[in-house]
Formats: C-alpha cells, sequence, structure tokens
C-alpha cells in the first residue's frame, strides 16, 4: 500500500522540485515508511511513491527503473499474485534482484508491454513512464479498490492517489470558482460523487479497469482492459457452484495473507467477515488478530456476533466499546475522503481502523460481498414490489434508479436557487450517470442489472473509499477477498436467483447455503446490521445546534441554495414530523468539506 504521484508535461517544461517535494508529502499517511521519485525534468516526467512497506520491506523501494533506464514502474497497492508470477518469470530466464510484487509488473511490462495488466490479480494503481514510447500509462484495478485521480489541462497532466496530492502542482486552480456544481447535482442524487467526476473541474478518476496513455502529441488514450459485462450467466447445480465458490474465496483469501509484516481482520460477524476469518484461519497456525468495535446502544451494537466468530475461529480478538457521536471524527474522515461524502459509516469505519493500526500494518475486510451477492435489504424490497416484473426496460431501470436515489430530481430543484435550477437544468444523473452502466448490463437478468449498477457507482464510488481512505488515514492496508477477479467473473455468470431467492427475499441465497458449514447456521443467518451510527437522532437532539449552525454559516450552501428549504428540512428533522437523516448529511458533508484547509 502506498500513494503515488507525477506529472506528464507534453511541451517538456519540468514541473518545479519543491511541487513534487509537496506532492509527496501530502500522502506521507498513505505511505510513511519511505519515498521515492524518478524526476526526468528534460523530458517533463515525475513519478513519485510513498510507501506503506508490507512485502519485502528492505528489497521493495519503489520507483523500480529497467536495467537500461528507459522504463519506470511505480504502484499503491498489491499483486497477489505475485509469487507464481515471480516464478514463471525465473523459470523463462528472468532476473529479479528483490521480492517486491512491484518489480515483478517491471519485469512483466518489458516482455509483454501493457497486455501484461491481465496477469495480475491484485489491488492497484500503477504509473509506467516508457521513454522508449515516449509515454505515460496511468493505470487502475479492475474495480477500483485503489483510488487514482488526474488532471489534464491539455499541456501537462498531473497525477496522484487522492486529490490532495494534484494542489501543489497548480494551486491557481483550487478555488470555489472550480467546483464542478454537475458533480454537486449527482452528489445529491447518490449521496456520493459518481466517478469519473469529482468536486473539482478538470479532476477526474482514472476509471476502474481502464488505462490511460500520455503522450507528447497532445493526445490521450483511454482503454477499457478488464469489464465485469464481458461474463455472461449460466445455469448452474448448487453443488458444483458451491465448491467452485468456496475454492475460489479460499484461495482469495489465502493469497491475500501475503506480507512481511503483521495482518488481521476486521471482524463484525456478519455472514461476509465471518467468512473471510473462517478462511484465513484454515491457512495459518497463529490466532487470526481480528478487531471490532461495539456501542452501548445495542440497535448498533454487533460485537457479541464478532465475539462469537472469533470464538469459532479461535481469534485474538480486540473489542473496544467505542463513544456513539462520533461527529468529532467526522472533519478528520472528510480531510482523507478530499470531498463530501454523505456516509455515515466512514465515522466508525474510522475507528475500527484506528484499532486495528496498533496491532497491525494489513487487514483483510469483507467488502464486496453484499453487491456481489445481493446482500443489501434494498434488493429484497425493490424486487418484492408487485409489478416489478412487467416493468419494460427503461421502466425498470427508471425504478431501481429511483429506489437508491437521495433526492430526487423534483427535490433537487426544490432546492436549488434560480440561478443553479438555470445552469444545471437537462443535467440528468440517470442518464449521465446509471444509464450507461445499465447499457452494459443489459444481457443480465434483472437482478444482476440492478448488482451491476451498484458494483460500478455505488462500491466504487463509496464503499470502497471506506476501507482505503479510513485504513490509509492511520496507515493501514485494507485487503479485499471478494473482489478477487475470480470471484467477481463467478458472481455475474451466476444468476440472479442464486443470489436473491423472491419467494422467501432470503440475500446471499446460495452463498450462504455456501458458508454454513465453515460459519455456522447463527451466523449465517443472522438479521444483516448495517455499521453505522444514529446521526439522525443526534440531528434531533444534542447535535441540532451544531447542524444549524454548521448549515447556516456554510457559504456554499447559501450560494447554491434556498436558505428557508434547508431551514425547513431541518425543522421538520427535528420536529419528527419527517426523517430527512440522509439529506441532512449529505448537506452536512457538503459544508464541513468546504472547511477543510
Amino acid at each position: 500500500m502506498c500513494g503515488i504521484f507525477g506529472y506528464w508535461d507534453r511541451s517538456r517544461t519540468p514541473l518545479d522540485g519543491d511541487a513534487l517535494q509537496r506532492m509527496a508529502q501530502s500522502l506521507v499517511h498513505r505511505g510513511p515508511d519511505d519515498e521515492g521519485v524518478w524526476n526526468q525534468p528534460q523530458r517533463g516526467v515525475a513519478i513519485g511513491n510513498r510507501r506503506l512497506s508490507i512485502i519485502d520491506l528492505g528489497g521493495g523501494h519503489q520507483p523500480f527503473v529497467s536495467d537500461d533506464g528507459q522504463v519506470a514502474v511505480v504502484q499503491n497497492g498489491e499483486i497477489f499474485n505475485y509469487v507464481e508470477l515471480a516464478a514463471e518469470l525465473r523459470a523463462q530466464g528472468v532476473r529479479l534482484d528483490t521480492g517486491s510484487d512491484t518489480e515483478v509488473i517491471l519485469r512483466l511490462y518489458e516482455r509483454e508491454g501493457i497486455a501484461c495488466l491481465k496477469r495480475l490479480n491484485g489491488m492497484f494503481a500503477i504509473a509506467i513512464d516508457d521513454a522508449r514510447e515516449d509515454a505515460l500509462y496511468l493505470v487502475r484495478d479492475r474495480i477500483g479498490v485503489k483510488p487514482l485521480y488526474v488532471c489534464d489541462d491539455g499541456t501537462r497532466a498531473v497525477f496522484g492517489s487522492e486529490i490532495k496530492a494534484i494542489l501543489p502542482a497548480d494551486r491557481s486552480r483550487w478555488s470555489p470558482d472550480a467546483i464542478d456544481l454537475e458533480a454537486v447535482h449527482h452528489y445529491l442524487t447518490f449521496n456520493y460523487i459518481p466517478a469519473p467526476w469529482t468536486i473539482w473541474q478538470g479532476v477526474r478518476h482514472v476509471m476502474p479497469g481502464t488505462w490511460m496513455k500520455f503522450t507528447r502529441a497532445g493526445h490521450m488514450q483511454t482503454q477499457r482492459w478488464w469489464s465485469l459485462a464481458d461474463q455472461r450467466e449460466r445455469d448452474h447445480d448448487f453443488g458444483a457452484w458451491a465448491e467452485e465458490f468456496m475454492a475460489v474465496l479460499d484461495d482469495a483469501t489465502r493469497i491475500r495473507l501475503r506480507a512481511d509484516v503483521p495482518w488481521g481482520a476486521f471482524l463484525s460477524g456478519g455472514v461476509d467477515s465471518s467468512s473471510i476469518v473462517g478462511l484465513m484461519a484454515r491457512h495459518v497456525q497463529a490466532p487470526v488478530k481480528t478487531f471490532c468495535i461495539g456501542f452501548a446502544d445495542p440497535r448498533f451494537d454487533e460485537s457479541a456476533y464478532a465475539a462469537e466468530a472469533a470464538r469459532r475461529f479461535g481469534c485474538d480478538h480486540q473489542m473496544e466499546v467505542a463513544e456513539l457521536n462520533m461527529l468529532d471524527r467526522w472533519p478528520k474522515a472528510l480531510h482523507h475522503l478530499d470531498q463530501p461524502h454523505g456516509d455515515a459509516s466512514f465515522m466508525p469505519t474510522l475507528r475500527v481502523s484506528e484499532l486495528a493500526a496498533r496491532h497491525v500494518k494489513v487487514v483483510l475486510t469483507g467488502d464486496g460481498g453484499d453487491e456481489l451477492f445481493a446482500g443489501y435489504d434494498k434488493y429484497a424490497q425493490w424486487f418484492a414490489r408487485p409489478g416489478v416484473d412487467a416493468l419494460g426496460a427503461d421502466s425498470f431501470q427508471r425504478g431501481y434508479f429511483d429506489s437508491i436515489s437521495l433526492f430526487t430530481p423534483q427535490a433537487k430543484l426544490a432546492l436549488y436557487r434560480p440561478e443553479l435550477r438555470v445552469r444545471l437544468q437537462g443535467v440528468d444523473s440517470f442518464t449521465e450517470a446509471a444509464r450507461p452502466w445499465f447499457d452494459e448490463a443489459a444481457h443480465f437478468d434483472r437482478v444482476n442489472q440492478a448488482l451491476y449498477l451498484d458494483m460500478q457507482l455505488l462500491l466504487s464510488g463509496n464503499n470502497l473509499v471506506k476501507p482505503d481512505r479510513m485504513g490509509m488515514a492511520v496507515s493501514i492496508e485494507a485487503r479485499t477477498p471478494f473482489l478477487d477477479w475470480r470471484m467477481m467473473e463467478l458472481a455475474f455468470r451466476s444468476r440472479g436467483n442464486t443470489k436473491l431467492d423472491r419467494a422467501s427475499g432470503d440475500k446471499k441465497y446460495w452463498y450462504k447455503k455456501a458458508v454454513t458449514s465453515l460459519i455456522g447456521q447463527d451466523l449465517a443467518y443472522r438479521k444483516k446490521q448495517m455499521f453505522t451510527v444514529p446521526i439522525g437522532e443526534w440531528f434531533r437532539n444534542e447535535s441540532y445546534p451544531w447542524l444549524k449552525g454548521l448549515l447556516d454559516g456554510s457559504d456554499v450552501l447559501r450560494a447554491w441554495f434556498e436558505p428557508a428549504a434547508v431551514s425547513s428540512m431541518l425543522e421538520r428533522h427535528r420536529d419528527g414530523r419527517e426523517n430527512f437523516t440522509r439529506e441532512l448529511r449529505a448537506l452536512a458533508a457538503l459544508a464541513m468539506w468546504e472547511r477543510q484547509p
């Protein structure tokens, strides 16, 4: 795990050396152990790395540079099958000087070019400076576990693992006038800003499963090198499916235990984290270190389930009862997010990350299981609606989209000031952010179409941001076995009725049957509990004065939104007439983001 940064100038104008150092410094939390920069001012290019040392602690210094000095590579992340790839390269006579997975990327690229990406099983954001082509490649892993942002003005492209790493290259860009109001419009729809947009004009995500190539001619080439939509559903026998599912998940977990530092797991006692910990325990002799936070309020406390799972697998379990009101952690979370997110679960994720960081540098998590196998209540609720099967394609897509939207289009128009309403006229979040993914997934059944949309938007836009940024805030690496490419492809070769039993509303239908012998009936079929905090109650009670002061004092909210509409929402929520928890969270996150230095 690391942070990467750098630039590519088409006119070969070098970036100020102090700017490179400030870019590196902005990512120290992602890589506190080491720093390296490949700086070629005569060519107008540099790639750099801040390293969190996980594999080959002594030999893994980045960048890795080819023997002839023509190719340099940095990465943020891990290549989990690097052991097998290294053995294959050595068998072919390739010299490897270290045990680093990044050196494996370099040697594969030298032999196979950018096509080598399909051989990598991992989570990664990679930058490759190739002087032979006089080009810079930026690469992102298949589903976007690792972040990567780029700002390209046509002359110079600047990139970084976090948006804050781009800022030192051109401070003149960062002003209220540079805020992307179309991105804000999408934020109010989704509760996060969907890729490729960011809060800043001109700053965009490198999309998951995509590489970008920058050359001198002013061109920027983009190519999708992996797509989940390439899968085709098949009929499966449960026995054969369960055997393949368990074999893939077991191996995905096994290779994610490769590290030269202490590691553990987040354990909530839910089906996902319990399955991962159960498989971890099969591959090690020492007890697995597991981490959980509990709450005094039983509505939000999962610690008893986590303790049950820890006992079952003989874990070295660490649990702390956390303070319930975590609003004081919200500014720190937003600092590491770089843009507004309305999801309150970032706060408890930061809290459990702080606990884990006192003991380990790597954790395995259960992220991805809900999106792959229909684990959220919203899936059962949507597909239980009367008449849902009779909907045409467009009505189905619009209907599901509306069910997951935060503010409806009408609610946004009522919130906006007249000038913003005019400015955003014709901007439609469904058409621009959702429909392209639905179009890719049209060959899937309807359950899988809904899951595909959430894989591309919710997972990469919010749910994977959570373990990455909150873990990196305290310099620990989160690994996600469910998002091994083999598991993702298996999931989308599986029909929707293997995930959601429409008759009973049972979620993760075959998955839970497959893991019951591993984790036990009680953990497999316990009621799902969201990892969150009762922020809506705080807004009605002890935190109401804070929230009112925050919203009333926001220059951004006053500039864009009708104060009377915001005040009405706040008062109706406080009085219990309506529940605007999610809407107020989103506005509060926007106002707090505005205050970030």
